[in-house]
C-alpha cells in the first residue's frame, strides 16, 4: 500500500526530550500517509486528535484505535467515512467495544451521548449491557437509563431489562436517611423516568419498606411517595 516506511526514522527520535513535539511538528501534517500513520502509531501521549479526523481513512482507523480521549469526543472527531462504512467500521470494533464496554460501566451519560449521535453502535450497547462485567461502583443515572431504554426500544427485551436493573443503585443497603433521600430524588425526575425504571424503583422500595422497621404512620407516608412512581405508568 505505501512505498515509505517511517518506523526508524522515528525511533531515532524517541530519545530526544521533547519527542512528542519534534515528531508532532514533522508528522502531523506531512504530506505522505504513511508517515502520518505510523506517528499515529508511535506518538506517546496516544495518537493526536487531528490524527483522528484525517483525511485518510487507514489514518484515521489508526488515530482513533490509539487515541486516549474519552468515548463521545473520539466519535466526534472520527472520519465520518469510518462510522459510515461497514467494512471500515469493522476495523474500529475491537477499540469500540472496549469504550462501550466503559460507558456501560459508568453512569450512562456518556452513552446516551454516544447513541444519540452515532446509533449504528447500538449493537454494541446491547452486547455490552446484557453481556459486560460490573467493573466499579458508577451506578446508572435513572434519567440517562431511562433515556437508553428509549433509543434501545426496538432491541429491548427482558434480557436487556435485566442487564440495565443491575447497574441501577441498590436500594437494599440503604439507611432510613440514604432511602429518603434517593426516593426524592427519583420523586423529583419522575416526569424523565422511563415506566421500567419507575416501577423497579417502586417494587425495589416497598421490599426495603418490608425489611424496615418503620412507624406505621410512617410507611404510609412512604408508600404516598412510592406510588408516584407507579401513579405516572
Amino acid at each position: 500500500m505505501y512505498e515509505l516506511n517511517y518506523k526508524d526514522e522515528i525511533e531515532a527520535l524517541q530519545d530526544d526530550a521533547d519527542f512528542e513535539a519534534k515528531g508532532d511538528a514533522k508528522y502531523l501534517d506531512h504530506e505522505d500517509d504513511e508517515a502520518r500513520l505510523q506517528w499515529a502509531f508511535y506518538r506517546p501521549s496516544g495518537s493526536h486528535p487531528k490524527q483522528v479526523s484525517d483525511k485518510n481513512v487507514m489514518v484515521a482507523i489508526m488515530a482513533f484505535n490509539h487515541s486516549r480521549l474519552r468515548s463521545l469526543e473520539r466519535f466526534d472527531l472520527l472520519n465520518p467515512q469510518v462510522i459510515n462504512d461497514d467494512a471500515l467500521r469493522v476495523k474500529i470494533r475491537n477499540r469500540s467495544r472496549m469504550l462501550f464496554r466503559a460507558m456501560v460501566d459508568d453512569d450512562l451519560n456518556e452513552l446516551v451521548a454516544v447513541l444519540e449521535k452515532y446509533p449504528v453502535f447500538l449493537d454494541l450497547a446491547y452486547d455490552q449491557m446484557i453481556n459486560g462485567r460490573i467493573w466499579n461502583e458508577s451506578y446508572a443515572d435513572p434519567v440517562a437509563a431511562s433515556k437508553f431504554l428509549e433509543i434501545a426500544k426496538e432491541m429491548r427485551n427482558e434480557r436487556l431489562q435485566k442487564g440495565l436493573k443491575r447497574r441501577l443503585q441498590p436500594v437494599r443497603s440503604f439507611n432510613v436517611d440514604e432511602a429518603k433521600r434517593y426516593l426524592e430524588l427519583l420523586s423529583s425526575q419522575v416526569q424523565n423516568l422511563h415506566s421500567i425504571i419507575r416501577m423497579h424503583y417502586a417494587e425495589e422500595f416497598e421490599l426495603w419498606m418490608m425489611r424496615t422497621a418503620l412507624h406505621p404512620l410512617q410507611k404510609i407516608v412512604w408508600q404516598k411517595q412510592i406510588n408516584l412512581l407507579k401513579d405516572m405508568s
